[in-house]
C-alpha cells in the first residue's frame, strides 16, 4: 500500500515538473513585444495608425521632420518616427523607416508617484535620481517614467530591447 502511494506521489510531481517546463518553454517561445500605448506599438505603427488613434496633430512651429504631437486630456503626445539615418545608424531594414520610433506622453497634473505605480519594488525597473529627479527605466520591455518632486512628469515607450535587436537581424518584419 506504501509503494503505491510512493509512486503516485512522484508520478505526481514528475507530471508538476513537466508541465512547468512545458509551460517555461512556451513563455520563453513567446514573441518580444515593444511596449504599447492605445494599440500603438514601436517599430510597426505608422503614421496613419497614429493618426487613427490620436486624430490631427497640432502643428506648433518649428517641429522637426518624423515628429507628430498630439494634444490629449492630461498632457501631450510626442510621437517620433524611424527616420533614414536611424535606420542607416541602427542597421535596420528599410521597411522600418516611417514607422513610430517612440511615444512621449508629458503629463500636466498626474498624482502618479513612484510607489503608486509599483516601481519601487519592481526590480525590472533601473533607478536614477538627481535632485528631485527620478527615472525609472525598463530597456527590456521599452518602458521609462520620469518623475520630478516625486509626481509623474513624462512616460516613454520605445521599441524593447529584444525587438531592437531582431529588428537589427531583420528578423522582425
Amino acid at each position: 500500500m506504501k509503494d503505491a502511494h510512493t509512486r503516485r506521489l512522484r508520478a505526481r510531481r514528475a507530471q508538476i515538473v513537466l508541465g512547468a517546463m512545458l509551460l517555461a518553454v512556451c513563455y520563453g517561445a513567446w514573441p518580444a513585444q515593444a511596449a504599447t500605448w492605445h494599440g500603438l506599438e514601436p517599430l510597426k505603427s505608422r503614421r496613419a495608425d497614429v493618426e487613427r488613434e490620436l486624430g490631427q496633430p497640432v502643428a506648433p512651429a518649428g517641429v522637426a521632420p518624423g515628429v507628430l504631437r498630439f494634444k490629449v486630456a492630461g498632457g501631450m503626445v510626442t510621437v517620433t518616427f524611424v527616420t533614414a539615418k536611424f535606420v542607416a545608424t541602427k542597421k535596420l531594414a528599410p521597411a522600418y523607416e516611417g514607422t513610430m520610433l517612440e511615444v512621449v506622453l508629458q503629463h500636466d497634473n498626474a498624482a502618479d508617484t513612484p510607489d503608486s505605480l509599483g516601481l519601487l519594488k519592481n526590480g525590472d525597473f533601473q533607478r536614477e535620481e538627481r535632485s528631485d529627479v527620478a527615472v525609472f527605466r525598463n530597456l527590456k520591455d521599452g518602458l521609462s517614467y520620469t518623475f520630478v518632486n516625486n509626481r509623474l512628469r513624462t512616460t516613454r515607450f520605445a521599441a524593447a530591447a529584444e525587438v531592437l535587436v531582431r529588428a537589427q537581424r531583420g528578423k522582425d518584419q
